[in-house]
């Protein structure tokens, strides 16, 4: 039969469209540490758009300066 034995295509929950990403390397910005991610970053999200922050708390606004961008995430450092 047709089709038979093919997988259907999987969509993440929250996953972000691709395209222009709203940051880029060298971006200094000012964020808000929503949450701490398994390995212990602080995660904060730009437009949704998610950013690891080592050394930072959940609750902390924090200036980060851009380092890494990936395809669904950043990675920043604390510049202040």
């Amino acid at each position: 039969m047709e089709g038979e034995g093919r997988r259907p295509r999987r969509s993440f929950r929250g996953q972000r469209e691709r395209g222009p990403k709203p940051v880029k390397e060298g971006d200094v910005i000012e964020v808000d540490i929503v949450e701490k991610s398994r390995r212990g970053d602080g995660v904060a999200k730009v437009e949704g758009f998610i950013v690891f922050v080592p050394g930072a708390e959940p609750g902390q606004r924090v200036k980060v300066q851009i380092e890494k961008v990936g395809g669904t995430y950043a990675i920043a450092k604390i510049v202040q």
